[in-house]
């Protein structure tokens, strides 16, 4: 036998947001007011930012009076060639194959003075053309460009700390330099190892050196430190230099008392022990 219910007995469900204060949605109608935008427009809002830095550092100037120019004459030229690999870096993109998802943007096209970008590989061999030359002249303009900023900033540290430490590459298969050495997380796998120094007031890097995988010699160490001294603003009149024990030799002392830094190097022990008097 079958009786009919004429009361519900169902629940009614409960949302889990609350329903006070709900705006109801906006359509876009004949109505809707609008307007048109002549500016170049991309999807990349903080590549304006770097445009504009970069004209208040006269960024160009600076390239075009340091940087040396390989053989190679991309017809771009050299400063909008590399200016390319550089706003491909800040957008985020970390390989050269990207630019082709940003050949047609209208801020890059219009920063490079270009209706289109050219191609990956004309950047591929432009970048494969450049040498060691290249490589101090980058330098010498992060060197102009600092001290520009800190002028701009109002940094005037008389005193920096400065640590410099190597670390490991992991390479793998068959290239030029690697070997196998101090590797913590892939051990007795092949890497490079480079060597870099940074500002520790700032977080600058200062400079840094690519190398094969094996441990600085007291000569490499004793050239790396010497070249400290000239990538500093003028305002830096006292420097700590902060080294693991890779740095530990007398060469590298000997180098950074006639550069009249100070230094701390840590180490468990050495043979044979260091003059205290030095």
């Amino acid at each position: 036998m079958v009786k009919k219910r004429k009361k519900r007995i169902t629940k009614s469900r409960i949302g889990k947001g609350s329903r006070r204060n709900r705006s109801k949605a906006r359509k876009i109608g004949a109505s809707t007011p609008y307007g048109t935008c002549s500016e170049q427009l991309s999807p990349f809002g903080g590549l304006l930012a770097l445009i504009k830095f970069l004209d208040l550092m006269k960024f160009e100037e600076i390239f075009e009076s340091v940087y040396r120019a390989p053989r190679r004459k991309p017809k771009l030229g050299h400063y909008r060639m590399v200016l390319g690999v550089l706003v491909l870096l800040f957008i985020g993109f970390n390989r050269l194959w990207h630019f082709t998802y940003i050949r047609l943007d209208g801020m890059v096209c219009g920063f490079l003075r270009v209706v289109c970008l050219p191609v990956a590989s004309t950047f591929w061999r432009y970048v494969d053309s450049l040498g060691i030359n290249q490589a101090n002249s980058f330098l010498n303009i992060m060197k102009i460009l600092r001290e520009r900023v800190w002028q701009q900033c109002g940094l005037t540290y008389t005193k920096i700390h400065i640590s410099i430490d190597t670390t490991v590459e992991t390479i793998y298969g068959n290239q030029q330099g690697a070997r196998k050495g101090h590797n913590t997380k892939n051990r007795g796998k092949k890497g490079y190892r480079p060597v870099v120094a940074f500002i520790d007031e700032t977080r600058e890097y200062v400079m840094g050196k690519l190398r094969k995988g094996v441990t600085m010699s007291g000569q490499e160490t004793a050239r790396f430190v010497r070249r400290l001294k000239d990538q500093l603003p003028g305002c830096v009149k006292t420097v700590l230099l902060r080294a693991d024990g890779e740095f530990l030799s007398w060469e590298a002392v000997a180098a950074a008392i006639e550069e009249g830094f100070h230094f701390i190097i840590g180490n468990k022990g050495c043979r044979p022990p260091f003059d205290p008097k030095t």
